[in-house]
């Protein structure tokens, strides 16, 4: 990783804060060219800010990361990338510096997503690493809860790469020292242990002020690692995350009465029409003022829109991302191009009987009435470009607009925050975890799937299978930025698995691709610097 982390140094860190509107992470920003000193406030704020925002001024000229198009460079947005690109939820139509090879899963280690992703999350945890080596011994109540706080965020980045790197990344907790390779199975019992140990110094559930990680979201996090446990380490240990889920579950955390809103331009705590804060159980902070940037809230919105479409609350419609057949094959099963449905997120979920299916096949035209604009189902094979757009569903499910209509405080940067962590994760992963054999001590794996369904007001499920519970996961979460990690679970995604979806190996209809490409492989130019390291198997 030499040369690729704008990291000062271990004692002139990085220490520009994020100007944020959350009180416990607004600090002033500092120049790091000027001030060669720890700020530990600021630093902190920073190590925050790594989840949504991608340099030190924004929304661009000074990324974190060298070599990488600033505006693609927040973790949030890289990893997001990296699982809905080459899944069947999301077809990106432009064909950007290595979108198209992630699309069609012929990834190779050169490739400049892979290699971003990868720098950022290493980058993040360098920073983590700088903080917790200047805190060292402080015994403070603040600082104690602080380095639990970072140790969490380090984690977090440890376990994308866990789950999309995997064997033999370079791993270390320190600044200054040269990444040893680790086993994958080692990683694993990092991340957990790491969790488990921070527990008792996180804020306790209901304690923490908003925009901070918990105790809840370091069980959450356990509970996603443990459904995850097979492909990890190939012993799955449903047990636990069963009971992690159920901790989840029985939390002070509840579900939203209203799925829509938790996407929208006032799902904060502020607004007290908008109860989506009480699911949200670690966002990242997202304010159109303060935090301007190509990688946060913009994308998901912005990304998805097209001119006629209804208003999103923001300036930007980049026409870029359209659903897949697939995705909405999971709202109307058996639906065929010659199926009348016609619609947008206003009367789509009516026809659905579901409230997530937040799509769009009807398109506005001041001049000309309304047009259909998404004529095509499976449409990869001009699935580039403009007409690549009209060739599926568009997706309208972040919005910057308020509950009531009105836009948010910038014409065109999102104050929406981001969902990372929410509460209806749990109930899906202890309804797998019980489904597969997991104690069940939180009720039955129908009834959780079941409070979902019924949130949404769609019909309740009546017996489960695989095949439902990973469509089910798909409704639920779809433009998440999960996908990829889900399909992994269920021996969907890569092998002779004979679930497609268009692009995938290349080809209009989709075709199996090589087992590899379960795993992005370590990229070539670490390989070149770092010599303890070795290639990613089949790369």
């Amino acid at each position: 990783m030499k040369n690729t982390f704008k990291i000062i140094s271990a004692v002139a860190a990085i220490v520009v804060g994020l100007a944020s509107c959350v009180k416990d992470l607004d600090v002033n920003p500092i120049d790091p060219n000027v001030v060669q000193e720890f700020n530990q406030e600021a630093v902190f704020a920073k190590i925050y800010g790594t989840l949504g925002l991608t340099g030190q001024t924004g929304p661009d000229g000074d990324g974190d990361v060298d070599g990488l198009d600033e505006g693609t460079s927040s973790f949030y947005r890289m990893m997001w990338e990296l699982n809905e690109f080459p899944s069947d939820e999301v077809w990106w139509v432009w064909g950007d510096v290595g979108v198209t090879n992630v699309r069609a899963c012929t990834w190779n280690s050169s490739n400049d997503l892979v290699k971003g992703l990868y720098s950022r999350l290493y980058f993040d945890i360098t920073l983590c690493n700088l903080f917790l080596k200047e805190t060292n011994g402080a015994g403070d109540e603040n600082t104690i809860k602080q380095r639990a706080e970072v140790r969490f965020i380090r984690a977090l980045n440890y376990y994308y790469l866990l789950d999309m790197y995997g064997e033999g990344v370079p791993f270390a907790t320190e600044v200054g020292v040269v990444p040893m390779p680790i086993t994958r199975a080692d990683l694993y019992k990092y991340v957990i242990d790491e969790l488990k140990d921070i527990e008792s110094q996180m804020y306790a559930d209901g304690a923490k002020p908003y925009y901070r990680a918990d105790q809840v979201a370091a069980w959450l996090l356990l509970a996603r690692i443990y459904l995850n446990a097979e492909v990890y380490t190939g012993t799955p240990d449903y047990n636990n995350a069963a009971l992690y889920a159920g901790k989840v579950m029985t939390s002070s955390y509840t579900l939203a009465p209203e799925y829509k809103h938790l996407f929208m331009g006032d799902n904060d705590p502020l607004s007290t029409v908008n109860l989506a804060s009480q699911e949200i159980i670690l966002p990242i902070a997202q304010d159109g003022i303060e935090t301007e940037n190509w990688g946060g809230a913009i994308f998901l919105v912005a990304s998805s829109r097209i001119s006629g479409m209804n208003f999103p609350g923001t300036s930007e419609q980049w026409s870029c991302a359209r659903s897949k057949k697939n995705l909405v094959e999971k709202f109307f099963p058996g639906i065929t191009n010659s199926t009348t449905i016609k619609g947008d997120e206003n009367s789509l979920p009516a026809i659905a009987a579901d409230d997530r299916c937040l799509l769009v096949n009807q398109v506005k035209n001041d001049l000309d009435g309304v047009v259909y604009e998404a004529t095509l189902l499976g449409g990869a094979q001009n699935g580039d470009g403009a007409d690549g757009f009209g060739a599926g569903w568009g997706i309208a499910k972040f919005s910057n607009l308020k509950v009531n209509g009105e836009p948010a405080r910038d014409a065109k940067f999102p104050d929406v925050d981001i969902p990372l962590l929410r509460i209806a994760e749990a109930y899906l992963t202890y309804a797998e975890a019980v489904y597969r054999g997991g104690t069940a001590a939180n009720g039955s794996a129908l009834d959780a799937v079941n409070a979902l369904r019924t949130r949404a007001h769609a019909d309740p499920c009546l017996a489960l299978t695989e095949d439902y519970l990973l469509d089910e996961w798909a409704r639920e979460f779809y433009y998440e930025g999960r996908r990829r990690t889900d399909l992994i679970r269920f021996n969907k995604f890569a092998g002779n698995v004979n679930y497609n979806w268009e692009g995938k190996g290349d080809t209009p209809a989709g075709q199996n691709v090589d087992a590899k490409y379960n795993l992005y492989p370590i990229p070539y130019s670490d390989l070149m610097a770092n010599p303890n390291l070795k290639p990613t198997q089949g790369f």
